[in-house]
């Protein structure tokens, strides 16, 4: 019998975070915290950003009495140099984690994840893994081309979390995940609409591409940008207040959250509803239109992440996408899962490592 892999799994993020204790891909132990937008907000550099979220690290290791050195791997949810990814497993190390300090904090929380893990990897000797990272990119060369000539797009998405609930549900349907045609939603702080195609995202919307979402913008006009970058009453710190902090359902309500946003809408409140629909709509709208990816067709569509749970939410996509393919939702997010299970599998053999070194800008033509 294989020996029970122990996992540390550390997964934090902007609207909430997870540490937990696996033993293969079985959460033994495990915490969530939610934050506060305007907390988070207000940190400021690498140092307070680190600090912030390693506290949470260390009081989980130390109120579980987490033997550290006794573990097989740590399994983050991180982020290296910029470059293209593949799927599945890069080991932590220490030249990904000088990449990651030396450059912008970014995400605060595939920042802070990585750093906390790495410094633990090297401290106790203990090997550390990123698996299925946000930038992974193997989408087809002719989902890279903009209208800008020579600016090719960026690719980004939850990739852990709906490749995993995309084998989840190929499953319980009797279906080969590395056969199956999907189109995935994640919905939590941010959105990611993408198009799952045997067992690889073939196309996706960013949180930047897509619909508004609790705390992103979503597409915006490139003439909005030009304006107020070039209006000398803005300043550049204005600017980007502007377009990325005071945003999406924040920016409408003063809220992220969507449990506040249902309460006002129950309320009477006919702001927050139009502004909460408007949300549905344009999600239901970047849904559709990656039928197009399949030429219509989709096995099933998947509504994932915490918002899921919200049956007034779902059901409105529901109502505009239900006639593409049957939909299905899975709340909650199974990242922590994921990692582990992903890291195990790496561990014993079963999945290959992804060599770090190959981790490089995209190139489509001769002259890029």
């Amino acid at each position: 019998m294989e020996k029970i892999k122990k996992i540390l799994v550390i997964n934090l993020g902007s609207t909430s975070s997870k540490i937990a204790y696996c033993e293969d891909a079985q959460i033994v132990k495990q915490i969530e915290v939610r934050h506060d937008t305007k907390l988070l907000r207000a940190l400021k550099g690498a140092e307070e950003v680190t600090a912030f979220f390693g506290q949470y690290v260390d009081d989980f290791i130390r109120s579980e009495g987490i033997d550290l050195a006794g573990l097989d791997a740590i399994a983050v949810r991180g982020i290296g140099r910029q470059g293209s990814y593949r799927h599945g497993a890069y080991r932590l190390t220490p030249e990904l984690l000088a990449d990651v300090v030396s450059g912008p904090v970014g995400h605060v929380g595939l920042y802070s994840s990585t750093v906390l893990g790495g410094r633990l990897s090297e401290r106790y000797g203990i090997p550390a893994f990123l698996y299925d990272v946000v930038p992974t990119d193997e989408v087809m060369d002719i989902a890279r081309i903009t209208g800008v000539a020579h600016y090719r797009r960026h690719i980004a998405s939850h990739t852990l979390n709906c490749r995993a609930v995309a084998r989840k549900v190929a499953l319980e349907m009797g279906r080969d995940p590395d056969h199956v045609n999907f189109i995935i939603t994640h919905m939590g702080g941010g959105f990611g609409t993408l198009a799952y195609r045997d067992g690889t995202i073939v196309e996706t919307y960013s949180a930047e591409e897509g619909s508004f979402t609790p705390e992103r913008p979503g597409r915006i006009a490139s003439s909005l940008v030009a304006e107020l970058y070039t209006d000398p009453k803005y300043t550049p710190d204005e600017v980007r207040r502007i377009l990325k902090k005071d945003v999406g359902l924040y920016g409408w309500l003063g809220t992220s959250d969507c449990v506040e946003v249902e309460r006002r809408i129950d309320a009477g409140d006919e702001k927050a509803k139009l502004v909460y629909e408007a949300m549905a709509y344009q999600v239901s709208k970047d849904i559709c239109s990656l039928g197009a990816v399949f030429c219509g067709k989709v096995d099933a569509i998947i509504l994932t992440g915490g918002i899921a749970h919200s049956r007034r939410f779902t059901g409105w996509i529901e109502e505009r996408v239900g006639f593409l393919a049957p939909v299905k939702r899975v709340p909650g997010a199974f990242e922590i899962e994921a990692l582990a299970g992903g890291v195990t599998r790496v561990l014993r053999g079963e999945e290959p490592l992804n060599d770090y070194n190959d981790v490089k800008p995209y190139t489509m033509f001769q002259e890029d």
